[in-house]
């Protein structure tokens, strides 16, 4: 395996640079930079600190980070006692499926909120009344709109 050439280490960086500004580490957002250009797609860890220059440790909570996620994902060939990881086929999908499956539990938060603040005045609860809507609009429209993703995909959407 070679080391990433210039450009190639300017993308990983960039996409670091992104998800930092998500909240991300920068090495986990390094590591999906490096996973979506990297020759093989299979990756083991020493390969991924190797072409990042980063130690295994640091790799390895970086890895933690993004597996629950679905984006990223472990893998192992058979034969080989190493894990590899690799972006998922679905994992950005996956990713976004996941985060706003949070929008009805966020939403019930603020119901709640709303609830606690029942008797305060309209301005008082006027911040947590415009979250409240907006994750109410985002239960109702995000399961169609991911149906109509999987769609022009070919695939059946989840029922």
């Amino acid at each position: 395996m070679s080391a990433p050439t210039d450009d190639e280490a300017a993308f990983v960086d960039e996409v670091a640079a992104f998800f930092a500004r998500e909240g991300l580490p920068l090495i986990s957002g390094r590591v999906v930079g490096w996973l979506l250009i990297c020759d093989p797609p299979e990756q083991s860890p020493a390969q991924i600190a190797e072409a990042l220059q980063v130690s295994r440790s640091s790799l390895s909570t970086a890895a933690r980070l993004l597996t629950p996620s679905g984006l990223v994902e472990t893998v192992r060939r058979p034969g080989d006692r190493n894990a590899y990881l690799r972006i998922s086929a679905d994992g950005w999908s996956r990713m976004l499926e996941r985060r706003y499956a949070q929008a009805s539990g966020f939403r019930e938060v603020t119901e709640h909120g709303l609830r606690v603040l029942r008797d305060a005045s309209a301005q008082r609860r006027e911040r947590l009344a415009n979250v409240n809507e907006l994750y109410r609009f985002l239960e109702s429209e995000l399961p169609a709109l991911f149906q109509r993703w999987q769609q022009t995909r070919g695939k059946d959407p989840a029922p």
